[in-house]
């Protein structure tokens, strides 16, 4: 894992040397790194007091000090904050002393005179170590629980349901790690909502910026993340900053990702590494400080063996994963949601909707919603048309889930055997693909890649459909 390479760990680093001098340099190196949130000391004897006024996410001390040594202070740094990573660091690789402080509990041994990039990998991954500990002790005191800490901060999310409330308490636990977050679950279950949940846990002072990267050729990608300069290609009258520049210390939110393109994964690769972008255009690579979260309706793993989705990606991507449940799994939240979408209704339009929500949804009660949540708002808003000023009920709903030769009445259309008849002429095979790809955009409200999936389809095939009928 590459945690916190590039972006500053939540709680600062403790350096500790007698050297004055070396501090500085590799504060420096640090620096240049993303890695700013540094305290320095240059007395060993102080840093037990330094460690009881704030919390650090790991110590980094010389072996040899006046007054105290190094190896000295290791017992008693894991003896009173067990969770801090504690790294040695000598101007000498001695056999001897790496074995010791190992022994004492030391997590790393650092010789000075190594190459920086060791030096600046041993306290990337301490860093990461204490960023996973904290984790493991907020999801097991977090799951004890009965719900989150912070219920406002799901508000937006209708739902009752077990699996939802431990994911949302899991969203709490790892909030506030820079590390990305992969959302997968089937399209409509309102995986934006989601990294909108996780990006207002995580109190990040930037902005939440979302792209749909389906469709993009390398091109608009690069030139939509990354922006470009003055001049980059005919057109570019005037420099444009890209996305991830607007959502500087803030959320990245990338969806539909099993869309994109290699080369384009090639380049999410890079930044996710190096947190490093270049402006098309532009020879100065600039740092990002945004954190990435995705989102797709794919499954990554079958994209993977037909080798459409590279497999360095899909861990880079995975620093936390959120498998979001469709509808159908979590069925008794049909009476909150149908409440919260005629209430919906009546906001927007000012209409008076009486309905029974109980009957509707045990009416729903077998559906397999292949659109889910987002299917379900187009079903009530389209219902509530149709019944104007009367009473909501299940016949106004008959009329938008039938569709020539369906026989829905209340039973899953999966277990029902459906059945499609046809009048004296039958139709052309274009035309019943015709009616299919309509009726599948009219139910996901016109998101091809929801249609796609719904009739069985690639994403493509729908949209060449559009691009010839106009």
């Amino acid at each position: 894992m590459n945690i916190s390479k590039g972006l500053n760990p939540r709680f600062p680093l403790l350096l500790v040397d007698d050297e004055d001098s070396w501090l500085q340099s590799f504060k420096a190196t640090l620096r240049s790194q993303g890695i700013d949130n540094v305290v320095l000391l240059n007395d060993g004897t102080k840093v037990m007091e330094t460690l009881a006024s704030q919390m650090f996410c790991a110590v980094a001390v010389d072996l040899m000090m006046p007054g105290i040594s190094g190896e000295e202070l290791i017992p008693q740094i894991v003896e009173e904050y067990p969770e801090v990573p504690v790294l040695v660091i000598s101007g000498i690789n001695e056999i001897k002393s790496v074995v010791n402080c190992i022994r004492k509990g030391a997590f790393d041994f650092i010789v000075k005179t190594e190459d920086r990039n060791t030096l600046i990998a041993g306290v990337r991954h301490a860093i990461e170590i204490f960023e996973l500990r904290q984790e493991n002790s907020s999801l097991k005191q977090r799951f004890f629980k009965s719900g989150p800490d912070k219920p406002e901060l799901f508000s937006e999310i209708i739902t009752a349901h077990k699996d939802m409330i431990s994911i949302f308490k899991y969203i709490e636990a790892i909030a506030e790690t820079a590390r990305p977050v992969l959302i997968t679950g089937e399209s409509g279950v309102g995986k934006e909502l989601v990294a909108r949940a996780v990006h207002d846990a995580s109190g990040r002072k930037g902005n939440f910026v979302a792209v749909n990267v389906a469709g993009l050729d390398d091109n608009i990608f690069s030139d939509t993340l990354f922006g470009h300069k003055k001049g980059a290609f005919t057109g570019a009258a005037e420099s444009r900053l890209g996305l991830i520049e607007k959502a500087k210390n803030g959320t990245l939110f990338l969806d539909e990702i099993g869309d994109l393109a290699p080369t384009s994964q090639t380049k999410l690769l890079r930044l996710l590494q190096e947190h490093e972008f270049m402006p098309l255009g532009s020879d100065m690579a600039k740092r990002s400080s945004a954190r990435v979260i995705t989102a797709t309706h794919q499954s990554i793993t079958k994209m993977q063996d037909q080798g459409k989705f590279r497999k360095d990606l899909f861990f880079r991507l995975r620093g936390h994963m959120l498998q979001i449940p469709p509808l159908r799994e979590r069925i008794e939240d049909l009476p909150l949601l149908i409440s919260h979408f005629v209430n919906e209704v009546q906001t927007d339009t000012g209409m008076d909707v009486n309905v029974d929500v109980h009957d509707i949804a045990a009416f729903l009660n077998n559906y397999s919603f292949p659109g889910n949540v987002r299917e379900l708002q187009h079903l009530i808003h389209d219902a509530s048309s149709i019944c104007g000023q009367s009473e909501l009920k299940q016949k106004h709903f008959r009329k938008l889930m039938e569709i020539p030769g369906d026989s829905f009445s209340g039973e899953s259309l999966h277990d029902s055997g459906e059945s499609v008849s046809f009048g004296a002429r039958l139709p052309t095979l274009n035309e019943m693909r015709t009616k299919l790809i309509d009726e599948a955009l009219r139910r996901t409200n016109g998101n091809q890649s929801s249609a796609a999936q719904l009739i069985g389809v690639t994403r493509q095939a729908v949209s060449k459909y559009l691009k010839k009928n106009g």
